[in-house]
């Protein structure tokens, strides 16, 4: 038996208000299912933020629906847990339901365990840092019940693992309940697959399916896990998806000629017009010069960005040389601002993101319930 684990889809993300870049989000959706149902996978799971907004284009809603529809057509099922991007603070049902209620797809995220023959599937939607402790009975309570079965269990959740990223963790891997046989997390935008010893078999992101602006602009792989589960180990293998390329070139005035001569001839190898940025060091004595050479870019690529940088930057920054690292440093700077690691994490992780998808509703809901948490917490001190 084989199934997908697809997360992170993202679906109705446009990027640079490009209707080019929303379509990439899609195609890269499609092929995951495409390759699901050629490889005839049993059922797939889907790992929370479907959408990549709450109230998603119906341009998206349509995209999941036929997706979905391909797979039951070939007697595929799917289950499915709500990520941070599906739910919304303002009280309203969450879009993904209609699927379930149509019978496309089966809800999973209320953490009761369904079974698919003798598989054993249980989930749980987005649980915030802050309700993390609410979180450990109902583990505990899902994981007797899988200690009691004697096939495979897994596992679903849409949250930060710390050993993976300590400053995306809303749990350690010792919260986890300890006997299920793969866990299939969403959450984390780049793909890992990790064993712990306490843990009953391998926990996996897949990733995100296409690249976000959270992430940069970057070389980098996009895809999803099929995993094996017809012996008693749970074997997962990462499949590539066909996303287009973005690149960041580091170059200099002096050698930006070179250096985009020979970015050309590498595009000219793509099948698809990719996003560019270049990161260009020394002194600005003739801008000409950098308009001439983004302007030969440009009609051969989706986008083109270029950016003066300082020598130190060029070598040493954290946000240029480790676009991975840009959590971090957010991190660092917002506890350094706010005095406290709490409000970092609230401020970076949940008030952020709502502000940047422009939702001023969701966002002052967010800072109401914040604050109501500290009241309590203030409550509760005993002053000695």
């Amino acid at each position: 038996m084989i199934f997908s684990h697809i997360s992170d889809t993202h679906l109705g993300f446009v990027q640079y208000h490009s209707e080019e870049r929303e379509n990439d989000v899609y195609t890269a959706f499609d092929q995951a299912i495409d390759t699901s149902i050629k490889d005839h996978v049993d059922f797939v799971l889907l790992a929370g933020d479907i959408f990549h907004v709450p109230n998603p284009s119906g341009k998206a809603i349509l995209v999941l629906a036929n997706a979905l529809r391909r797979l039951k057509k070939n007697n595929i099922d799917s289950y499915f847990i709500l990520g941070e991007h599906d739910i919304s603070r303002i009280r309203s049902t969450p879009v993904p339901f209609v699927y379930h209620n149509l019978g496309f797809s089966k809800y999973i995220g209320d953490g009761n365990p369904i079974f698919h023959k003798d598989v054993l599937i249980a989930g749980f939607d987005k649980r915030r840092k802050a309700e993390s402790e609410s979180f450990e009975p109902e583990l505990a309570r899902i994981d007797a019940e899988a200690k009691k079965h004697q096939g495979h269990k897994i596992l679903v959740l849409h949250q930060g693992i710390t050993e993976v990223n300590k400053f995306a963790g809303e749990l350690n891997s010792s919260d986890l309940p300890k006997n299920f046989t793969y866990y299939a997390m969403g959450h984390l935008h780049e793909h890992e697959l990790r064993q712990f010893s306490h843990l009953g078999g391998p926990l996996a992101y897949p990733g995100s399916i296409e690249l976000t602006s959270s992430e940069g602009i970057k070389e980098t792989e996009k895809g999803f896990y099929q995993v094996d589960i017809s012996t008693k180990e749970a074997s997962p293998t990462w499949i590539k998806l066909d996303i287009r390329t973005q690149l960041s070139i580091k170059t200099s005035i002096d050698s930006i000629s070179n250096d985009v001569n020979m970015l050309m001839e590498k595009i000219r190898t793509l099948t698809r017009k990719p996003v560019v940025e270049l990161k260009i060091t020394g002194k600005m004595t003739e801008p000409g010069i950098i308009q001439s050479q983004v302007a030969r870019l440009t009609e051969i690529t989706l986008r083109c960005f270029w950016k003066h940088i300082s020598q130190e930057q060029a070598s040493g920054s954290v946000f240029i040389d480790k676009p991975l690292k840009i959590e971090e440093e957010m991190q660092r700077i917002a506890k350094e601002i706010l005095g406290s690691t709490e409000m970092a994490n609230f401020a970076i992780n949940e008030l952020l993101p709502l502000l940047s998808k422009g939702n001023a509703d969701e966002s002052s809901q967010a800072v109401i319930e914040n604050f109501e948490k500290f009241k309590k917490g203030a409550r509760n001190v005993t002053i000695s």
